[in-house]
Protein backbone atom coordinates (compact mmCIF):
# COMPACT_ATOMS: atom_id res chain seq x y z
CA UNK A 1 0.00 0.00 0.00
CA UNK A 2 2.87 2.39 0.76
CA UNK A 3 4.37 1.72 -2.64
CA UNK A 4 0.96 2.35 -4.16
CA UNK A 5 0.72 5.71 -2.39
CA UNK A 6 4.00 6.78 -3.97
CA UNK A 7 2.67 6.18 -7.47
CA UNK A 8 1.26 9.05 -9.48
CA UNK A 9 -2.43 9.15 -10.29
CA UNK A 10 -1.67 8.31 -13.91
CA UNK A 11 0.33 5.24 -12.89
CA UNK A 12 -2.44 4.13 -10.55
CA UNK A 13 -5.09 4.47 -13.25
CA UNK A 14 -2.93 2.56 -15.73
CA UNK A 15 -2.39 -0.16 -13.16
CA UNK A 16 -6.15 -0.36 -12.54
CA UNK A 17 -7.11 -0.51 -16.20
CA UNK A 18 -4.25 -2.72 -17.41
CA UNK A 19 -6.26 -6.00 -17.17
CA UNK A 20 -9.19 -4.35 -18.93
CA UNK A 21 -6.90 -3.04 -21.65
CA UNK A 22 -5.37 -6.49 -22.26
CA UNK A 23 -8.75 -8.20 -22.50
CA UNK A 24 -10.02 -5.37 -24.72
CA UNK A 25 -7.14 -5.97 -27.13
CA UNK A 26 -8.12 -9.66 -27.29
CA UNK A 27 -11.75 -8.71 -27.93
CA UNK A 28 -10.71 -6.32 -30.66
CA UNK A 29 -8.50 -8.95 -32.35
CA UNK A 30 -11.21 -11.63 -32.27
CA UNK A 31 -13.88 -9.20 -33.41
CA UNK A 32 -11.69 -7.96 -36.24
CA UNK A 33 -11.04 -11.50 -37.46
CA UNK A 34 -14.76 -12.30 -37.29
CA UNK A 35 -15.74 -9.10 -39.06
CA UNK A 36 -13.28 -9.85 -41.84
CA UNK A 37 -14.90 -13.25 -42.31
CA UNK A 38 -18.38 -11.70 -42.27
CA UNK A 39 -17.27 -9.13 -44.81
CA UNK A 40 -15.90 -11.87 -47.05
CA UNK A 41 -19.22 -13.79 -46.89
CA UNK A 42 -21.23 -10.64 -47.52
CA UNK A 43 -19.12 -9.64 -50.52
CA UNK A 44 -19.42 -13.18 -51.92
CA UNK A 45 -23.21 -13.00 -51.68
CA UNK A 46 -23.40 -9.58 -53.28
CA UNK A 47 -20.87 -10.21 -56.05
CA UNK A 48 -21.91 -13.75 -56.93
CA UNK A 49 -25.24 -15.15 -55.70
CA UNK A 50 -27.27 -11.93 -55.81
CA UNK A 51 -25.84 -11.09 -59.24
CA UNK A 52 -26.58 -14.63 -60.54
CA UNK A 53 -30.20 -14.36 -59.38
CA UNK A 54 -30.49 -11.01 -61.12
CA UNK A 55 -28.94 -12.41 -64.33
CA UNK A 56 -31.35 -15.39 -64.21
CA UNK A 57 -34.36 -13.08 -64.10
CA UNK A 58 -32.94 -10.98 -66.92
CA UNK A 59 -32.21 -14.03 -69.05
CA UNK A 60 -35.80 -15.29 -68.63
CA UNK A 61 -37.21 -11.91 -69.62
CA UNK A 62 -34.79 -11.57 -72.57
CA UNK A 63 -35.51 -15.08 -73.86
CA UNK A 64 -39.29 -14.59 -73.73
CA UNK A 65 -38.94 -11.25 -75.49
CA UNK A 66 -36.76 -12.83 -78.18
CA UNK A 67 -39.28 -15.63 -78.72
CA UNK A 68 -42.13 -13.11 -79.01
CA UNK A 69 -40.24 -11.05 -81.65
CA UNK A 70 -39.51 -14.25 -83.59
CA UNK A 71 -43.16 -15.26 -83.78
CA UNK A 72 -44.20 -11.74 -84.76
CA UNK A 73 -41.69 -11.75 -87.60
CA UNK A 74 -43.00 -15.06 -88.93
CA UNK A 75 -46.52 -13.68 -88.87
CA UNK A 76 -45.98 -10.04 -89.86
CA UNK A 77 -42.78 -10.52 -91.88
CA UNK A 78 -41.50 -7.21 -90.46
CA UNK A 79 -37.76 -6.66 -90.72
CA UNK A 80 -37.95 -4.59 -87.55
CA UNK A 81 -39.22 -7.63 -85.63
CA UNK A 82 -36.36 -9.71 -87.04
CA UNK A 83 -33.78 -7.12 -85.93
CA UNK A 84 -35.32 -7.05 -82.46
CA UNK A 85 -35.18 -10.87 -82.37
CA UNK A 86 -31.43 -10.93 -83.04
CA UNK A 87 -30.83 -7.99 -80.66
CA UNK A 88 -32.49 -9.90 -77.83
CA UNK A 89 -30.37 -12.93 -78.75
CA UNK A 90 -27.24 -10.79 -78.46
CA UNK A 91 -28.45 -9.50 -75.06
CA UNK A 92 -28.99 -13.10 -73.90
CA UNK A 93 -25.48 -14.09 -74.96
CA UNK A 94 -24.04 -11.04 -73.16
CA UNK A 95 -25.74 -12.20 -69.97
CA UNK A 96 -24.23 -15.68 -70.43
CA UNK A 97 -20.80 -14.09 -70.85
CA UNK A 98 -21.27 -12.11 -67.61
CA UNK A 99 -22.25 -15.31 -65.80
CA UNK A 100 -18.99 -16.88 -67.04
CA UNK A 101 -17.09 -13.99 -65.40
CA UNK A 102 -18.63 -14.51 -61.94
CA UNK A 103 -16.18 -15.62 -59.18
CA UNK A 104 -18.03 -18.89 -58.53
CA UNK A 105 -19.27 -21.02 -61.46
CA UNK A 106 -19.25 -24.40 -59.75
CA UNK A 107 -22.47 -26.39 -60.26
CA UNK A 108 -23.78 -23.77 -62.72
CA UNK A 109 -24.71 -25.44 -66.11
CA UNK A 110 -23.98 -22.30 -68.06
CA UNK A 111 -22.44 -24.19 -71.02
CA UNK A 112 -25.58 -26.27 -71.36
CA UNK A 113 -27.65 -23.11 -71.26
CA UNK A 114 -25.58 -21.55 -74.04
CA UNK A 115 -25.95 -24.70 -76.14
CA UNK A 116 -29.75 -24.78 -75.73
CA UNK A 117 -29.99 -21.13 -76.67
CA UNK A 118 -27.96 -21.79 -79.81
CA UNK A 119 -30.45 -24.58 -80.73
CA UNK A 120 -33.30 -22.12 -80.07
CA UNK A 121 -31.85 -19.57 -82.48
CA UNK A 122 -31.04 -22.30 -85.04
CA UNK A 123 -34.72 -23.33 -85.15
CA UNK A 124 -35.79 -19.74 -85.82
CA UNK A 125 -32.97 -19.19 -88.31
CA UNK A 126 -34.25 -22.15 -90.31
CA UNK A 127 -37.74 -20.69 -90.25
CA UNK A 128 -36.44 -17.23 -91.24
CA UNK A 129 -34.57 -18.70 -94.25
CA UNK A 130 -37.80 -20.00 -95.82
CA UNK A 131 -39.77 -16.81 -95.22
CA UNK A 132 -39.71 -15.87 -98.94
CA UNK A 133 -41.21 -19.23 -99.99
CA UNK A 134 -44.61 -19.12 -101.65
CA UNK A 135 -45.87 -21.73 -99.27
CA UNK A 136 -47.25 -20.67 -95.96
CA UNK A 137 -44.66 -21.31 -93.26
CA UNK A 138 -45.71 -22.19 -89.79
CA UNK A 139 -43.19 -22.52 -86.99
CA UNK A 140 -42.82 -25.91 -85.38
CA UNK A 141 -44.65 -24.95 -82.22
CA UNK A 142 -44.02 -28.21 -80.41
CA UNK A 143 -40.27 -28.13 -81.09
CA UNK A 144 -39.99 -24.47 -80.15
CA UNK A 145 -42.11 -24.89 -77.04
CA UNK A 146 -40.03 -27.87 -75.90
CA UNK A 147 -36.77 -26.03 -76.47
CA UNK A 148 -38.08 -22.87 -74.79
CA UNK A 149 -39.36 -24.75 -71.76
CA UNK A 150 -36.05 -26.57 -71.43
CA UNK A 151 -34.11 -23.28 -71.46
CA UNK A 152 -36.49 -21.65 -68.96
CA UNK A 153 -36.29 -24.72 -66.73
CA UNK A 154 -32.50 -24.61 -66.84
CA UNK A 155 -32.51 -20.87 -66.00
CA UNK A 156 -34.84 -21.63 -63.08
CA UNK A 157 -32.42 -24.35 -61.96
CA UNK A 158 -29.52 -21.89 -62.06
CA UNK A 159 -31.56 -19.40 -60.02
CA UNK A 160 -32.38 -22.13 -57.47
CA UNK A 161 -28.69 -22.95 -57.16
CA UNK A 162 -27.90 -19.27 -56.56
CA UNK A 163 -30.63 -18.96 -53.95
CA UNK A 164 -29.51 -22.13 -52.21
CA UNK A 165 -25.92 -20.91 -52.11
CA UNK A 166 -27.11 -17.55 -50.82
CA UNK A 167 -29.14 -19.22 -48.06
CA UNK A 168 -26.18 -21.37 -47.00
CA UNK A 169 -23.89 -18.33 -46.83
CA UNK A 170 -26.47 -16.38 -44.87
CA UNK A 171 -26.67 -19.28 -42.42
CA UNK A 172 -22.89 -19.25 -42.13
CA UNK A 173 -23.01 -15.46 -41.69
CA UNK A 174 -25.41 -15.86 -38.78
CA UNK A 175 -23.33 -18.60 -37.13
CA UNK A 176 -20.16 -16.49 -37.34
CA UNK A 177 -22.03 -13.49 -35.89
CA UNK A 178 -23.31 -15.57 -32.96
CA UNK A 179 -19.81 -16.94 -32.28
CA UNK A 180 -18.35 -13.42 -32.30
CA UNK A 181 -21.09 -12.22 -29.95
CA UNK A 182 -20.60 -15.10 -27.52
CA UNK A 183 -16.82 -14.72 -27.47
CA UNK A 184 -17.05 -10.95 -27.04
CA UNK A 185 -19.62 -11.32 -24.27
CA UNK A 186 -17.48 -13.83 -22.40
CA UNK A 187 -14.32 -11.75 -22.69
CA UNK A 188 -16.21 -8.57 -21.74
CA UNK A 189 -17.47 -10.26 -18.59
CA UNK A 190 -13.93 -11.32 -17.79
CA UNK A 191 -12.71 -7.77 -18.42
CA UNK A 192 -15.37 -6.36 -16.11
CA UNK A 193 -14.42 -8.76 -13.31
CA UNK A 194 -10.70 -8.07 -13.66
CA UNK A 195 -11.31 -4.34 -13.96
CA UNK A 196 -13.52 -4.21 -10.88
CA UNK A 197 -10.94 -6.09 -8.85
CA UNK A 198 -8.05 -3.90 -9.98
CA UNK A 199 -9.97 -0.65 -9.62
CA UNK A 200 -11.15 -1.65 -6.15
CA UNK A 201 -7.53 -1.96 -5.08
CA UNK A 202 -6.55 1.37 -6.63
CA UNK A 203 -9.61 3.20 -5.32
CA UNK A 204 -8.75 2.30 -1.77
CA UNK A 205 -5.68 4.52 -2.08
CA UNK A 206 -7.67 7.35 -3.64
CA UNK A 207 -10.87 7.35 -1.61
CA UNK A 208 -9.33 8.88 1.49
CA UNK A 209 -7.83 11.79 -0.46
CA UNK A 210 -11.11 12.38 -2.30
CA UNK A 211 -13.06 12.24 0.96
CA UNK A 212 -10.83 14.85 2.58
CA UNK A 213 -11.03 17.13 -0.44
CA UNK A 214 -14.82 16.74 -0.55
CA UNK A 215 -15.13 17.63 3.13
CA UNK A 216 -12.89 20.65 2.62
CA UNK A 217 -14.95 21.75 -0.39
CA UNK A 218 -18.18 21.54 1.60
CA UNK A 219 -16.66 23.59 4.41
CA UNK A 220 -15.33 26.21 1.98
CA UNK A 221 -18.71 26.36 0.21
CA UNK A 222 -20.15 27.56 3.52
CA UNK A 223 -17.77 30.53 3.43
CA UNK A 224 -15.22 29.19 5.92
CA UNK A 225 -11.93 30.07 4.27
CA UNK A 226 -9.71 29.14 7.24
CA UNK A 227 -10.06 25.36 6.86
CA UNK A 228 -7.07 23.58 5.29
CA UNK A 229 -7.03 19.96 4.17
CA UNK A 230 -4.23 17.43 4.62
CA UNK A 231 -3.62 14.68 2.08
CA UNK A 232 -0.77 12.24 2.78
CA UNK A 233 -0.37 10.83 -0.73
CA UNK A 234 2.31 12.13 -3.06
CA UNK A 235 0.27 11.84 -6.23
CA UNK A 236 -1.76 14.50 -8.03
CA UNK A 237 -4.29 14.50 -5.20
CA UNK A 238 -1.54 15.57 -2.84
CA UNK A 239 -0.58 18.36 -5.25
CA UNK A 240 -4.26 19.25 -5.63
CA UNK A 241 -4.63 19.51 -1.88
CA UNK A 242 -1.71 21.97 -1.73
CA UNK A 243 -3.19 24.02 -4.55
CA UNK A 244 -6.60 23.80 -2.87
CA UNK A 245 -5.20 25.17 0.39
CA UNK A 246 -3.52 28.00 -1.51
CA UNK A 247 -6.80 28.73 -3.27
CA UNK A 248 -8.67 28.81 0.06
CA UNK A 249 -6.26 31.37 1.44
CA UNK A 250 -6.56 33.42 -1.72
CA UNK A 251 -10.36 33.20 -1.65
CA UNK A 252 -10.37 34.42 1.91
CA UNK A 253 -8.40 37.48 0.88
CA UNK A 254 -10.54 38.04 -2.21
CA UNK A 255 -13.76 37.74 -0.22
CA UNK A 256 -12.52 40.35 2.19
CA UNK A 257 -11.33 42.49 -0.70
CA UNK A 258 -14.42 42.27 -2.91
CA UNK A 259 -17.20 41.85 -0.41
CA UNK A 260 -18.43 45.35 -1.20
CA UNK A 261 -17.42 45.53 -4.88
CA UNK A 262 -19.08 48.25 -6.92
CA UNK A 263 -21.65 46.66 -9.30
CA UNK A 264 -20.88 49.16 -12.09
CA UNK A 265 -17.07 48.80 -12.28
CA UNK A 266 -16.56 45.54 -10.30
CA UNK A 267 -13.88 47.33 -8.31
CA UNK A 268 -13.51 46.88 -4.52
CA UNK A 269 -15.52 49.34 -2.46
CA UNK A 270 -14.97 51.42 0.64
CA UNK A 271 -14.58 48.58 3.16
CA UNK A 272 -11.92 46.86 1.07
CA UNK A 273 -10.11 50.15 0.46
CA UNK A 274 -9.99 50.86 4.19
CA UNK A 275 -8.79 47.32 5.06
CA UNK A 276 -6.04 47.29 2.43
CA UNK A 277 -4.81 50.76 3.44
CA UNK A 278 -4.82 49.78 7.10
CA UNK A 279 -2.87 46.54 6.55
CA UNK A 280 -0.25 48.17 4.36
CA UNK A 281 0.31 50.99 6.82
CA UNK A 282 0.65 48.48 9.66
CA UNK A 283 3.27 46.59 7.67
CA UNK A 284 5.38 49.75 7.48
CA UNK A 285 5.17 49.89 3.69
CA UNK A 286 5.85 53.22 2.00
CA UNK A 287 2.86 54.06 -0.14
CA UNK A 288 0.85 56.77 -1.83
CA UNK A 289 -2.88 56.97 -1.24
CA UNK A 290 -4.68 58.66 -4.15
CA UNK A 291 -8.28 59.85 -4.06
CA UNK A 292 -9.79 60.64 -7.48
CA UNK A 293 -12.93 62.62 -8.24
CA UNK A 294 -14.54 63.86 -11.48
CA UNK A 295 -15.25 67.59 -11.79
CA UNK A 296 -18.58 68.74 -13.32
CA UNK A 297 -19.85 65.16 -13.46
CA UNK A 298 -23.26 66.05 -12.00
CA UNK A 299 -23.92 68.67 -14.66
CA UNK A 300 -22.93 66.17 -17.37
CA UNK A 301 -25.23 63.57 -15.82
CA UNK A 302 -28.13 66.06 -15.73
CA UNK A 303 -27.58 67.00 -19.37
CA UNK A 304 -26.88 63.59 -20.97
CA UNK A 305 -28.64 61.20 -18.58
CA UNK A 306 -27.55 58.52 -16.14
CA UNK A 307 -26.76 55.97 -18.89
CA UNK A 308 -24.09 58.23 -20.37
CA UNK A 309 -22.92 59.00 -16.85
CA UNK A 310 -22.46 55.27 -16.20
CA UNK A 311 -20.38 55.01 -19.36
CA UNK A 312 -18.14 57.80 -18.11
CA UNK A 313 -17.71 56.00 -14.77
CA UNK A 314 -16.81 52.71 -16.48
CA UNK A 315 -14.40 54.45 -18.86
CA UNK A 316 -12.75 56.25 -15.93
CA UNK A 317 -12.28 52.91 -14.16
CA UNK A 318 -10.67 51.47 -17.30
CA UNK A 319 -8.35 54.48 -17.60
CA UNK A 320 -7.27 54.11 -13.96
CA UNK A 321 -6.70 50.36 -14.25
CA UNK A 322 -4.69 50.79 -17.46
CA UNK A 323 -2.47 53.46 -15.90
CA UNK A 324 -1.77 51.27 -12.86
CA UNK A 325 -0.97 48.25 -15.06
CA UNK A 326 1.40 50.26 -17.29
CA UNK A 327 3.14 52.32 -14.61
CA UNK A 328 2.49 50.62 -11.27
CA UNK A 329 3.47 47.48 -9.40
CA UNK A 330 1.73 44.10 -9.41
CA UNK A 331 0.22 44.60 -5.96
CA UNK A 332 -1.03 48.15 -6.53
CA UNK A 333 -4.68 48.48 -5.49
CA UNK A 334 -7.56 50.14 -7.38
CA UNK A 335 -10.87 50.80 -5.58
CA UNK A 336 -14.19 52.49 -6.31
CA UNK A 337 -15.54 54.45 -3.36
CA UNK A 338 -18.81 55.11 -5.14
CA UNK A 339 -20.30 57.42 -7.75
CA UNK A 340 -17.46 59.30 -9.45
CA UNK A 341 -15.00 58.79 -6.55
CA UNK A 342 -12.10 56.32 -6.87
CA UNK A 343 -9.10 55.42 -4.73
CA UNK A 344 -5.60 54.10 -5.44
CA UNK A 345 -3.01 52.57 -3.10
CA UNK A 346 0.32 52.42 -4.97
CA UNK A 347 4.04 52.50 -4.34
CA UNK A 348 5.11 56.00 -3.32
CA UNK A 349 7.67 55.96 -6.16
CA UNK A 350 5.05 55.33 -8.86
CA UNK A 351 2.26 57.81 -8.15
CA UNK A 352 3.59 60.56 -10.42
CA UNK A 353 3.62 58.47 -13.60
CA UNK A 354 0.27 56.91 -12.70
CA UNK A 355 -1.44 60.25 -12.03
CA UNK A 356 -0.02 61.84 -15.16
CA UNK A 357 -1.11 58.88 -17.29
CA UNK A 358 -4.62 58.98 -15.81
CA UNK A 359 -5.01 62.71 -16.49
CA UNK A 360 -3.75 62.53 -20.07
CA UNK A 361 -5.87 59.51 -20.99
CA UNK A 362 -8.97 60.83 -19.24
CA UNK A 363 -8.76 64.24 -20.90
CA UNK A 364 -8.54 62.51 -24.28
CA UNK A 365 -11.38 60.08 -23.73
CA UNK A 366 -13.85 62.35 -21.96
CA UNK A 367 -14.30 64.50 -25.07
CA UNK A 368 -15.92 61.58 -26.91
CA UNK A 369 -18.90 61.69 -24.55
CA UNK A 370 -19.88 65.27 -25.51
CA UNK A 371 -21.88 66.40 -28.49
CA UNK A 372 -19.85 68.26 -31.15
CA UNK A 373 -21.38 71.63 -30.30
CA UNK A 374 -20.65 71.24 -26.56
CA UNK A 375 -17.13 70.02 -27.26
CA UNK A 376 -16.52 72.98 -29.60
CA UNK A 377 -17.74 75.50 -27.00
CA UNK A 378 -15.77 73.81 -24.24
CA UNK A 379 -18.73 73.82 -21.84
CA UNK A 380 -22.36 72.86 -21.45
CA UNK A 381 -25.15 75.18 -20.36
CA UNK A 382 -27.44 74.51 -17.43
CA UNK A 383 -30.07 76.28 -15.40
CA UNK A 384 -30.05 76.70 -11.63
CA UNK A 385 -33.12 76.33 -9.43
CA UNK A 386 -33.45 80.10 -9.56
CA UNK A 387 -33.66 79.98 -13.36
CA UNK A 388 -30.19 81.41 -13.95
CA UNK A 389 -28.15 80.07 -16.85
CA UNK A 390 -24.73 78.75 -15.90
CA UNK A 391 -21.84 77.24 -17.82
CA UNK A 392 -20.21 74.00 -16.77
CA UNK A 393 -16.77 73.25 -18.27
CA UNK A 394 -15.84 69.94 -19.85
CA UNK A 395 -15.33 67.29 -17.19
CA UNK A 396 -11.89 67.00 -15.64
CA UNK A 397 -10.37 64.78 -12.97
CA UNK A 398 -8.90 65.87 -9.65
CA UNK A 399 -6.47 63.62 -7.78
CA UNK A 400 -5.42 64.04 -4.15
CA UNK A 401 -2.20 62.19 -3.25
CA UNK A 402 -1.02 61.52 0.32
CA UNK A 403 2.29 59.72 0.99
CA UNK A 404 3.71 58.36 4.24
CA UNK A 405 7.38 58.43 3.27
CA UNK A 406 8.24 61.06 5.93
CA UNK A 407 5.95 59.75 8.71
CA UNK A 408 6.13 56.40 10.50
CA UNK A 409 2.90 56.31 12.47
CA UNK A 410 0.31 57.74 10.12
CA UNK A 411 -2.93 55.73 10.35
CA UNK A 412 -5.55 55.08 7.67
CA UNK A 413 -8.09 57.51 9.15
CA UNK A 414 -5.59 60.35 9.14
CA UNK A 415 -4.56 59.67 5.56
CA UNK A 416 -8.21 59.57 4.42
CA UNK A 417 -8.93 62.92 6.13
CA UNK A 418 -5.92 64.59 4.53
CA UNK A 419 -6.85 63.16 1.14
CA UNK A 420 -10.40 64.51 1.44
CA UNK A 421 -9.06 67.96 2.28
CA UNK A 422 -6.61 67.85 -0.64
CA UNK A 423 -9.36 66.72 -2.99
CA UNK A 424 -11.41 69.83 -2.20
CA UNK A 425 -8.34 71.93 -2.88
CA UNK A 426 -7.74 70.13 -6.20
CA UNK A 427 -11.37 70.59 -7.28
CA UNK A 428 -11.06 74.30 -6.71
CA UNK A 429 -8.39 74.39 -9.43
CA UNK A 430 -9.23 74.59 -13.11
CA UNK A 431 -8.74 71.51 -15.30
CA UNK A 432 -7.38 68.07 -14.46
CA UNK A 433 -4.78 68.15 -11.72
CA UNK A 434 -3.16 66.06 -9.03
CA UNK A 435 -2.23 67.56 -5.68
CA UNK A 436 0.44 65.94 -3.46
CA UNK A 437 0.70 66.30 0.30
CA UNK A 438 3.97 65.46 2.06
CA UNK A 439 3.79 65.59 5.82
CA UNK A 440 6.94 66.10 7.90
CA UNK A 441 7.63 63.91 10.89
CA UNK A 442 8.26 66.82 13.31
CA UNK A 443 5.54 69.17 12.21
CA UNK A 444 1.83 69.16 11.65
CA UNK A 445 2.13 71.55 8.74
CA UNK A 446 1.48 70.19 5.28
CA UNK A 447 3.41 70.94 2.15
CA UNK A 448 1.30 70.88 -1.00
CA UNK A 449 2.73 70.14 -4.39
CA UNK A 450 0.25 71.07 -7.12
CA UNK A 451 0.82 69.55 -10.54
CA UNK A 452 -1.41 70.66 -13.40
CA UNK A 453 -1.54 68.85 -16.72
CA UNK A 454 -3.50 70.77 -19.37
CA UNK A 455 -6.36 69.11 -21.28
CA UNK A 456 -5.79 67.93 -24.80
CA UNK A 457 -8.63 69.36 -26.88
CA UNK A 458 -9.41 68.14 -30.39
Amino acid sequence: MKRLLRLTLEEKMILGYLPVMLVTVCIAAISLQGLQELDKINKNILKNDAVLIQFSNQMSDTLLAQEAYGRRFLILKSSEMKDMFWQRGKDFNDLITQVYELPEQKNIPIAQLASLHDEFEAIYRKQFSTINSKESIHPDSQLLRGNLDEILSLIKHIEDIARSNQQQKMQKFGNVSINIFRTTLMLSGLAVLLGLGAIAVVCRSLSQSIKKLKEATEIVSQGKFTHLTEVSSHDEFGQLAKAFNSMISRLGRLEELHIDSNPLTRLPGGVAIENVLKKRLESGEYLAFCMLDLDNFKSFNDRYGYAKGNEVIRTTAEVIREAVVNHGADDDFVGHIGGDDFALIVKNTNYKKICEAIIRKFDLKVLSFYKPEDKLRGYIEGVTRQGLKVRFPIMSISIAVVTNENVKNMNHIEIAEIAAELKEHAKSQQGSIYVVNRRGEKTDQTKRENVFIPKVIK
